[in-house]
């Protein structure tokens, strides 16, 4: 059974992990760069050891040294939130090699699902509906101008082992088409060191959904509903919400079925995401599997009263999951807010420095997941995020105002953040309404004037 855990990442999904492990009676190490060694994460593990300099490049991307922690301090299990190496293979094969256990898939799941061509050759094998594109990566410019047209502009250009909304481009024509397929390519080199990239008809104005996945080592795997995460900018979420105020209960159920057959298809065990696009008629399409917890894992479990990251610890000791597809009940509605040290007033620039007053909102039906505080130092070297609000309630409407008043009660000074954005968004009657989709946030942007935020 694990008795200890090292942690491998940082920020609020190190604190939320360290959590969990508390509550089960389990000892926490985390690991940190030079940046981070005021990280409320470092000073609330039960130990803590420094494995490099600032960037992630020298500390949380050294598979090696945070293997070496491991053996030092003689962990039991490494947990990698997500980001860094949650998804990289061989780093879940070094851990299963030092006979750790990784708090995540199988190195064999995550190899196949971390490749996007071959995850939709997987799950389309298994009868999963997937987006029409290539049959696989094509580095061949005049192959792939013939697809481009085979499938139809406009087409959206993807790298292989993309994320983060790296190293993709959209074609409407075949001259756009030529200039796009090489920034996606240098893109994706630079970014994963893999230039590799794959084609498919691009869905105008779609809802991207995703369901959240669980599996355990004894072959049984569940949904535990979806999460709208249709509010994004350049790829990049900024609110989620559970449940999708576009699915009707048919739809739903279509969805989540084939949502387990596509982690089946992969052999998959503990949590995991797969993720659809929905067009205007209600067609859905499988994208990818992402083969770690989520940044919005925490709307599902507001929503479902399950701990993710103690399924996560659970399945990984081996044990089964203590509950069947129909014990799980959707009983609230949950909203996320990501909050980002950036200045949406200034094309979402980044705003590290130090925070001279933080003050989170409560009450009734909010949460927060943050890692920050008053006097702390928001270092330039990693992702912006700096915090999460989750608010609930039994109704969309009710979540809708907690999030309104817990955003106006939401107080970072001495940085820009995008909490005044949020605010805006809740107030915004297309959002209101349950009809944003992946077009949302640059018509929202352009119709609102940024001394709001």
């Amino acid at each position: 059974m694990i008795q200890k855990v090292l942690i491998a990442n940082r920020g609020e999904i190190a604190l939320r992990i360290i959590r969990a492990c508390r509550e089960m009676g389990i000892k926490t190490l985390a690991v940190y760069s030079e940046a981070d060694v005021q990280s409320l994460h470092v000073q609330l593990a039960d130990e803590a050891i420094c494995i490099g300099g600032p960037k992630s490049a020298d500390s949380y991307l050294r598979a090696d040294r945070i293997i070496s922690a491991a053996e030092i301090a003689d962990v039991d299990a490494i947990h990698p939130g997500y980001g860094f190496l949650s998804e990289n293979a061989k780093f879940a094969e070094q851990c299963e090699s030092c006979n750790i256990k990784f708090i995540g898939p199988k190195s064999k799941s995550i190899r196949i699902m971390g490749d996007k061509a071959v995850a939709k050759d997987t799950v389309r094998k298994a009868g999963v509906i997937t987006v029409p594109g290539s049959d696989g990566p094509i580095d061949n410019e005049t192959e792939a101008v013939k697809t481009a047209r085979k499938i139809g502009y406009p087409v959206i250009i993807k790298a292989v082992a993309g994320g983060g909304g790296r190293g993709m481009r959209i074609a409407h024509n075949d001259v756009s088409f030529a200039k796009e397929f090489h920034v996606a390519r240098n893109e994706a080199e630079k970014a994963f060191g893999n230039g590799s990239v794959y084609i498919e008809k691009y869905i105008e104005k779609p809802r991207h959904i995703e369901f959240q996945i669980l599996a355990d080592s004894h072959g049984k795997v569940l949904h535990l509903g979806e999460r709208d995460c249709s509010v994004q900018r350049r790829h990049q979420k900024l609110i989620e919400e559970s449940p999708s105020p576009f699915l009707s209960a048919d739809l739903r159920k279509k969805m989540g079925k084939a949502a387990v057959k596509a982690a089946e298809a992969a052999e998959y065990q503990n949590a995991g995401t797969i993720e659809f696009l929905v067009d205007a008629k209600g067609n859905y399409y499988f994208i990818e599997m992402n083969t770690r917890i989520q940044v919005e894992h925490p709307v599902t479990e507001e929503v479902t009263g399950i701990d993710l990251i103690k399924q996560q610890i659970n399945v990984a000791n081996g044990e089964k999951l203590s509950f069947d597809q129909g014990d799980i009940k959707f009983e609230k509605h949950a909203i996320e807010c990501r909050i980002n040290a950036e200045d949406p007033a200034r094309n979402f620039t980044p705003s590290p420095g130090t925070i001279s007053l933080y003050y989170p909102p409560g009450g009734l039906g909010v949460r927060v997941d943050s890692h920050a505080y008053s006097g702390y130092t928001i270092p330039p070297y990693y992702d912006s995020m700096i915090g999460k609000l989750i608010c609930f309630g039994p109704t969309r409407k009710v979540a809708l105002q907690r999030s309104y008043r817990a955003l106006s009660e939401y107080l970072v000074r001495g940085i820009k953040t995008t909490i005044p954005l949020h605010k805006a968004i809740m107030s915004d009657p297309v959002f209101i309404e349950g009809k944003a989709t992946t077009a949302y946030m640059e018509d929202f942007m352009s119709r609102t004037p940024t001394d709001l935020f």
